[in-house]
């Protein structure tokens, strides 16, 4: 009988650019490929590597539940795994960044006592590293889903970099999308509690096809509610001032490592 198993791979934010070997030699070795992407030139992309494509992306819909819909993609992979396949599901970016499916379908192929892995793909969040020029490892980062952000009141250190997602969705339980200056004015009114006004914050958009640019937006805090943002909107807030040390963490660090 044939074992099933499970491989979960990132397209990355540039299609066919930014895949790289290891998940593109996964997804021509599969059975069956199944995959999540939003527009049909991913979909050739993929079927010109693997020509077993299915697409998971019908399970969405305007008044479907997006848990539900996770939960049916899930479902969709497991089962062809349980089958006897040796599958590759593909999502776009980095498999295991805002991507539910993706971690519990690996989740419930190992609890059959089956091979189910993950590899690693380039992020919105590595595009948006390299495109703005920003070290997280120089001043630190913090980076909160907007909606997480503000129902949790998250609390921010202002000497590190702040990075919201889905900023053009906030406050948008259902998956839906429509521009409302309200969500941004809503977000500015927060950060504007921890920072000021005129505070530049720049909207970040990663490029996602070849020869096109990333879209950068620096704007003031005070601003904000006027940017154009989409669902792929991203708020990148640099730091209001460098940390300054604690001399007592220091003393304790010299302390006990002499």
């Amino acid at each position: 009988m044939t074992v099933g198993s499970l491989v979960v791979v990132g397209s990355g934010i540039r299609l066919a650019q930014q895949c790289t070997p290891e998940a593109r030699a996964a997804i021509a070795g599969a059975d069956m490929v199944y995959a999540v992407m939003s527009d049909t030139l991913g979909l050739s992309w993929l079927k010109g590597i693997n020509t077993n494509v299915v697409s998971l992306q019908g399970f969405y819909g305007e008044q479907r539940n997006r848990g539900d819909t996770y939960d049916q993609m899930r479902d969709a992979i497991v089962g062809a795994v349980r089958a006897g396949k040796k599958i590759c599901a593909v999502f776009y970016g980095h498999p295991g960044i805002f991507v539910t499916p993706s971690h519990e379908a690996v989740r419930d192929v190992r609890a059959l006592g089956l091979s189910a892995i993950m590899l690693p793909g380039i992020s919105a969040e590595d595009c948006l590293c390299a495109d703005l020029g920003v070290d997280p490892g120089q001043t630190g980062s913090q980076s909160y889903e907007a909606t997480d952000f503000i129902i949790y009141a998250r609390q921010i250190d202002t000497t590190a970099a702040l990075i919201l997602w889905q900023i053009g969705v906030v406050g948008e339980f259902t998956g839906a999308f429509e521009p409302d200056p309200r969500r941004l004015a809503l977000l500015s009114e927060i950060l504007c509690e921890s920072y000021p006004a005129h505070h530049i914050v720049i909207v970040y958009e990663a490029a996602t096809l070849p020869l096109t640019k990333a879209k950068v937006a620096r704007l003031a805090l005070s601003e904000l509610a006027c940017a154009e943002v989409s669902q792929a909107s991203t708020l990148y807030v640099p730091p209001l001032a460098p940390p300054q040390k604690s001399a007592a963490r220091v003393a304790l660090l010299k302390q006990r490592l002499g």
